[in-house]
């Protein structure tokens, strides 16, 4: 198994950037500081706003179902759960039914990666079937994200995901980390998970993925992955251009640089590290579909005041997710926005990692599947089946490209349409072609 080159790494300046304009590193540390400040004046207050709801909460005699009592928990509720985590949730797979059977289901790290771990989800006794790497997108969210993609892969493939860290936890010794060693994680994991493997690709992975797997084609790797599946991911951001695209093309890489990225508080374990913050990647995702964020609160409201748990219970479990955030290294988010979205690198036939040209037309054993949803507004139609383009060395009998109707881009590897009429059809392609 070959290993990552972290002295390389951190022979660079040990993860730190000097700044030639002094300005810019003192808004670096405004920045996180500010918010950090923010974060600290309100946490009391969402504290008491918790132990609030319990108190109104409680079965007491009389005044329970008082429609008053409801309504101060469902707002203590409300305000309690407002704000941010920067921790990593549970993935919570204790267990999976397998043709009726509860089957134990317990994580374990296999490899380690100072920026991310391989975690595999061991299932209680011995079987035969696909294994599948998932790629988790490093943009953001953690991996947990995925809980709903793995609880339906489990029961029927060999499942591991890629389990990013928060880069401000990541001491600086450990260097710099960017989209070059992206790819180089994914391929050491495909090469320690052995051939015939599957790799799926979860939205921002797509591109670092295919480059992996080009890489590996192109020098004849015994590892090559029998399929990959690539979902919703930005391959070509020039076929027809979204908001996100939009945005990120209207403004120099060296803008993001500037206002964007700042520096990790010295209170934790990546002090001074440059990122760009988790709390900005949510702010620019929630302010996208502000109203419908806000009528997803306002229904969770009512129906805590109607005594609707299990509906609430839905979206409470759903938002606790997706505001838990965690900081992304500064160097892979700047490569990011200028290789994939301003220079289009990849479909260029320009994209390099460590010197090497990546061909996509060099693989021609590994299967291609792309999905894309018809309503993603953030990685629209077209912008992942460009994949099958580029791929030109895979067989027509080895493509397949599946457009799921009524779905966004988080209904592409989430919720009931994925598991009725998306997962089916790459269950069959992984089958087809293991």
């Amino acid at each position: 198994m070959p290993r990552l080159e972290i002295d390389r790494e951190r022979e660079r300046f040990g993860g730190w950037e000097v700044h030639e304009q002094e300005g810019a590193l003192t808004r670096g540390f405004m920045l996180y500081d500010t918010y950090q400040a923010h974060n600290d004046v309100l946490a009391p207050i969402r504290l008491l706003a918790e132990f609030c709801r319990g108190f109104l909460a409680q079965p007491w005699p009389l005044i329970k179902d008082a429609p008053f009592v409801r309504g101060t928990a469902a707002a203590m509720e409300l305000l309690s759960n407002a704000g941010m985590s920067h921790g990593r949730p549970d993935f919570g797979i204790r267990s999976i039914m397998m043709r009726g059977e509860e089957v134990a289901v317990t994580e374990e790290i296999v490899a380690s990666h100072p920026f991310c771990k391989l975690v595999h989800f061991r299932k209680g006794g011995a079987r035969e079937e696909p294994t599948i790497l998932v790629v988790a997108p490093l943009s953001g969210h953690f991996p947990t994200l995925l809980r709903g993609t793995v609880q339906t892969l489990l029961p029927e493939h060999n499942v591991y995901i890629t389990d990013w860290v928060n880069a401000r936890n990541v001491p600086l010794l450990h260097g710099r980390f960017d989209l070059d060693d992206f790819v180089e994680v994914v391929i050491r994991f495909v090469r320690l998970l052995g051939p015939s493997i599957h790799v799926m690709a979860v939205c921002q992975p797509s591109v670092p993925v295919l480059a992996a797997v080009s890489l590996l084609a192109a020098t004849g790797d015994p590892c090559q992955p029998a399929s990959m599946v690539l979902m919703g991911g930005p391959i070509d951001t020039r076929a027809n251009p979204t908001e996100v695209n939009r945005f990120a093309i209207a403004r120099s890489p060296e803008w993001f640089d500037r206002t964007v990225i700042t520096t990790v508080p010295g209170r934790y374990p990546g002090a001074f590290r440059r990122v760009y913050p988790g709390f900005l990647q949510l702010a620019g995702f929630l302010s996208m579909n502000l109203d419908r964020h806000v009528s997803a609160h306002w229904s969770m409201f009512h129906n805590l005041v109607k005594g609707d748990g299990d509906s609430a219970a839905a979206t409470r479990a759903f938002y606790k997710e997706y505001s838990s955030v965690m900081d992304l290294p500064a160097d892979f988010y700047l490569q990011t926005i200028k290789r994939v979205f301003h220079d289009h690198d990849l479909p260029q036939g320009r994209f390099r990692v460590r010197g090497n040209l990546v061909e996509p037309a060099a693989i021609e054993r590994t299967a291609l599947m792309t999905v894309e949803g018809e309503k993603d507004d953030i990685c629209a139609v077209g912008q992942t089946v460009a994949a099958h383009d580029l791929c030109t060395g895979i067989p027509p009998t080895k493509k397949l490209h599946h457009l799921q109707l009524k779905v966004g881009h988080f209904g592409v590897f989430h919720g009931r349409r994925w598991q009725t009429e998306i997962y089916p059809k790459v269950r069959a392609f992984i089958r087809a072609h293991g």
